[in-house]
């Protein structure tokens, strides 16, 4: 009876022996001195490495990608409290840096990794080895990116004028509110300039709107070559742009926008074998504690706006009040 039940046990040794080879993920087992005692087929056929060329060796000696600090933190919390730790793919891409060879995806450029670390509790209670449990989770952390990366361009798309690639109106709008509310917090300055080109009928009506729309969209290419990268740009509609400039007074303000009008006023559009010339008015006004409302600042930049018309255009113009 007893050696019949010897039969039975090393049936069942060979038989889950036999199943930690075959199945498709990764199986390490360490001691206390990250010594490896185990190593799976999965490792061996992703790694190159046989059994017998990494037992008993240091697992960092071999794989010097393992961040050593981080995984002995990792595993002897598992030694102590005798429980499983986990790591995903997005804490830690992987553990081992191996190559990936899925079809499907096989732009990425190595496997992505789950991890689990699992105490080994001896008969006595103790754990003198941990289980590293590998999976690859290459096709997840993938679709995973793929669908991020749509995501963020579809809202870069949600935000972003077509014709000019500024920020839109709606999405402009928001940062102005933003920029309010943090003048509001900080007391720090912040000046607006609204801005639209002259007689852009004139130009649609001579030239015809395919070259209207050439004309605004070089003008918002002169424009990102003006402002810095803390500006914030947007097309407000039609050939009205709108400019938040961080950090900044009036007459600072002031001088941007005289930089800006010139570039303009020098810039010239070809279009089906004619050069159009046109100019831009500006107003600008910079925030203070008068003002209740991003939306009233916005009234004050176009009021001065309008100024500018009045005196007759290609001009600057500082909100007075008045």
């Amino acid at each position: 009876m007893a050696q019949d039940n010897n039969i039975d046990h090393i049936a069942e040794f060979h038989w889950l022996m036999d199943m930690l080879q075959t199945i498709d993920v990764g199986l390490v087992v360490l001691d206390r001195e990250f010594k490896i005692q185990t190593w799976n087929s999965f490792m061996e056929n992703h790694s190159g490495l046989p059994p017998h060329a990494v037992a008993d060796k240091v697992i960092f000696d071999l794989f010097e990608e393992i961040p050593r600090e981080w995984f002995i933190h990792k595993a002897q919390s598992v030694f102590m409290l005798k429980n499983r730790s986990f790591t995903t793919w997005e804490q830690r891409p992987f553990l081992f840096r191996f190559k990936n060879y899925r079809p499907i995806t096989g732009t990425e450029e190595f496997m992505y990794q789950n991890i689990t670390i699992s105490p080994l509790i001896s008969t006595s209670g103790e754990v003198n080895n941990i289980c590293i449990i590998l999976y690859d989770v290459t096709d997840i952390a993938s679709n995973s990116k793929q669908l991020a990366k749509a995501n963020a361009k579809l809202e870069m798309l949600s935000r972003t004028d077509g014709l000019t690639q500024l920020n839109n109106r709606r999405y402009w709008e928001e940062r102005l509110e933003a920029e309010y509310r943090r003048f509001k917090r900080t007391g720090k300055a912040s000046t607006l300039i609204m801005f639209d080109i002259d007689h852009f009928k004139k130009v649609n009506d001579t030239y015809g709107h395919p070259a209207g729309d050439e004309v605004i969209r070089q003008v918002a290419g002169v424009l990102r070559e003006t402002m810095r990268t803390t500006d914030i740009a947007g097309r407000y509609g039609g050939e009205e742009f709108g400019l938040i400039l961080i950090d900044t007074d009036a007459s600072s303000g002031n001088s941007f926008a005289e930089r800006l009008r010139t570039r303009v006023e020098e810039l010239i559009v070809s279009h089906e074998d004619s050069d159009i010339h046109f100019t831009i008015s500006l107003g600008i006004a910079e925030v203070n504690h008068s003002v209740d409302d991003y939306q009233e600042w916005l009234e004050r930049a176009d009021t001065a706006l309008y100024q500018s018309k009045e005196g007759g255009r290609n001009r600057s113009t500082i909100y007075s009040g008045r």
